[in-house]
């Protein structure tokens, strides 16, 4: 390995930050790429230069291997990082970069391809003695041999991708019946993300843990763990909460497991930093997943217990130093729990939400790291993954870690597209996680159907946000007026100073009764009265029924307003305003949920579907979404097609439905 001094960070978002503030740490010149999308992204912005690399399609960008190596020779760079995701463990970009002679900071090619074929890996580490569920991982690919080995493995059945990972390729399965459709879509979405159909099965474990153990090795041998982290809440295979240290690992079960890990890496010759992953089952069974050949998401709580900077580590093993490290120097101190902020309608079933970012306010607090890749302004774009940033909390106990994250959490302001903050603060604070009992059951089991939904508005929510908005009415009439004293604010000549909105389907009126009280009637029947309305910035201080109250708010024009109380973000437009009105679209409708591409169309014009039908399947944020009949009926007109992009809330179908027939005939 050759020394370097400028590094392309091959990515994108929060992780390129991540990666871009570390090299410049360590004095290194850090160079950043962007598609078209990300011509103004954060992570441009924080690099020392940064290169265009394609159009927005991570085929012409992210994922241009071309393009990145030119990229890395037009600005100098000797090295290029890949961070995760998008090409990090692809094998042939690797190898691309030993070939023009860049050094890759990550593992061998030969390591990420032993790993990145699960079914190989399966193989290599029950020869090297690590644990493995039941499963098949053979050459034979056929339909016919596939249902034969699930009708030996037994149900649950998962069917699995070979290649990548991320929950993409990936079906469980609880009928025997329902094996072949589980096979044809996983092979689908499987060669759409990472072009190879094969599959593999294993017995799925019933509400394992999601345990997985941080590697790292040097190019001189020394191999060590830095302890366990705890994946388990997930949704779509996806991590949602992770921790370190696992609430119910004891220190034996920690030292076989870290042994198992390492004797992987081992196996395979690796340097750099590493996860491999187990299932934990009730038993205390642990069983290899899959290893990531790369730096993880979660890699913070990790460095948080440890106190070890992970990434500079691996620039410091990507010079051919030794990693400095020997296993009994790493020592688990205190606890953590990361919390990943995503842009997703959560009571939508967790679908990708896209747009605009109006507000962001980055959490702060003793023990808090957030790791973003965003401002006030970003776009969330439809190619790229839904993921905003990470929050980090520490302390000395995990019960002190746990209630500053939802501190934080609670502080933390986003208006835009939806986001899934209020769903983390829930979970936080469910039994079950307090506990330290959670599966990758979690979710399921505490939100049936992987619906969740926020408690309606109350009174106390919508009179402060009435008199909020007021407020800042009154302040921008007083803007755009000459010599108002301060006295008169809320005066009126008429002795009745008060204004009517109309909030969520309510009647709001709020009236001034003094300079910093407010009296709120709701409907011309409940009345409340906020005393001591105080702003600074975002934030606001108020009395209601007898107790303190803080805020975050925030207004866009003079109809819509923000407002997070008690860990409750809601926005509200005054529908008075007539802005935006909007309405339901007809029973029949079938609208694209959100920005992607249509890869299939399943029907025909004029064919009869039953609820429930798959109609389409569309490509978004990496994932696959089948788009369905909402009700029995007739295919009355199709209006997307087959390799073509759609936005959020365009029509794709018109469905005559069964009920509308009967009433025509």
């Amino acid at each position: 390995m050759k020394p370097f001094d400028t590094v392309l960070i091959a990515n994108r978002g929060e992780i390129a930050i991540r990666v871009l503030r570390a090299a410049q740490a360590l004095g290194y010149r850090a160079v950043a790429v962007y598609s078209e999308a990300d011509v103004d992204a954060p992570h441009v912005a924080h690099a020392d230069s940064a290169v265009q690399i394609g159009a927005a399609a991570p085929s012409a960008s992210y994922l241009n291997i071309e393009r990145l190596i030119a990229a890395a020779k037009e600005c100098g760079a000797q090295a290029i990082h890949p961070g995760y995701g998008f090409l990090s463990e692809n094998a042939d970009f690797a190898q691309a970069c030993a070939d023009h002679g860049l050094v890759f900071i990550g593992p061998s090619p030969d390591a990420m391809r032993w790993m990145g074929d699960k079914a190989g890996a399966r193989r290599r580490m029950a020869e090297a003695g690590v644990p493995c569920v039941p499963g098949y991982d053979g050459a034979d690919q056929t339909d016919a041999t596939l249902l034969k080995e699930a009708k030996r493995i037994g149900l649950p059945l998962m069917v699995k991708a070979s290649a990548g990972g991320g929950g993409r390729g990936m079906r469980l399965v609880e009928r025997m019946e329902d094996v072949p459709h589980a096979l044809a879509s996983a092979r689908t979405e499987a060669q759409n993300a990472f072009g190879s159909a094969t599959l593999i099965l294993e017995r799925a474990i019933r509400r394992p843990r999601h345990v997985e153990i941080q590697v790292f090795g040097d190019s001189l041998g020394t191999v060590v763990h830095m302890g366990e982290r705890d994946c388990s809440i997930q949704r779509r295979h996806q991590k949602v909460i992770e921790e370190s240290p696992c609430p119910v690992l004891t220190p034996e079960l920690r030292a076989q497991m870290g042994a198992a890990a390492v004797a992987a890496a081992r196996a395979i010759d690796y340097v750099g930093a590493g996860t491999v992953e187990f299932l934990l089952d009730q038993d205390q069974n642990y069983y290899f997943l899959e290893m990531n050949t790369r730096i993880q998401v979660e890699h913070p709580v990790t460095e948080a217990v440890t106190g070890i900077d992970l990434v500079q580590l691996q620039f410091q093993v990507a010079q051919g130093l030794p990693l400095g490290i020997a296993q009994e120097d790493v020592q688990l101190t205190g606890h953590a729990i990361e919390a990943r902020l995503y842009a997703e309608d959560v009571a939508g079933g967790f679908l990708p939400s896209t747009g605009r970012i109006e507000l962001w306010q980055r959490p702060s607090g003793p023990g808090i790291r957030c790791d973003d890749g965003i401002e006030t302004g970003t776009m969330v774009s439809p190619y790229y993954d839904s993921m905003l940033a990470k929050i980090i909390a520490s302390g000395p106990t995990r019960e002190v870690a746990r209630t500053r994250l939802i501190k934080a959490l609670k502080s933390t302001a986003i208006v835009g597209p939806h986001s899934n903050r209020d769903f983390l603060i829930a979970t936080l604070e469910i039994g079950t996680f307090i506990d330290g009992g959670a599966t990758t059951a979690f979710i399921a089991e505490e939100f049936p159907q992987s619906q969740w939904q926020p408690p309606e508005l109350g009174d106390e929510e919508l009179a402060i946000a009435g008199v909020l908005l007021y407020l800042h009415r009154r302040d921008h009439a007083v803007r755009q007026s000459i010599g108002v004293a301060g006295e008169l604010l809320n005066w009126s000549s008429n002795g009745v100073n008060y204004t009517c909105f109309k909030l969520s389907g309510r009647d709001v009126v709020v009236r001034a009764l003094g300079a910093q009280t407010y009296e709120v009637k709701l409907d011309d029947q409940s009345t409340l009265q906020l005393d001591r309305v105080g702003r600074d910035g975002l934030m606001a201080d108020l009395i209601l029924g007898g107790v303190h109250r803080s805020v975050t708010h925030w207004c866009s024009g003079a109809n819509h307003i923000y407002v997070s109380h008690n860990g409750r973000g809601f926005t509200l437009e005054d529908q008075l305003a007539g802005q935006d009105a909007g309405g339901s679209s007809a029973g029949g409708d079938v609208p694209a949920p959100m920005h992607g591409l249509i890869l299939e169309v399943f029907v025909e014009t004029a064919q009869r579907v039953e609820k429930g039908a798959r109609l389409a399947v569309l490509e978004a944020m990496k994932m696959q979404h089948d788009i369905v009949a909402p009700e029995a009926g007739e295919v009355a007109q199709i209006l997307c097609q087959k390799g073509k992009q759609v936005a959020s809330g365009d029509l794709l179908f018109e469905l005559t439905l069964a009920g509308d027939e009967e009433a025509t005939t």
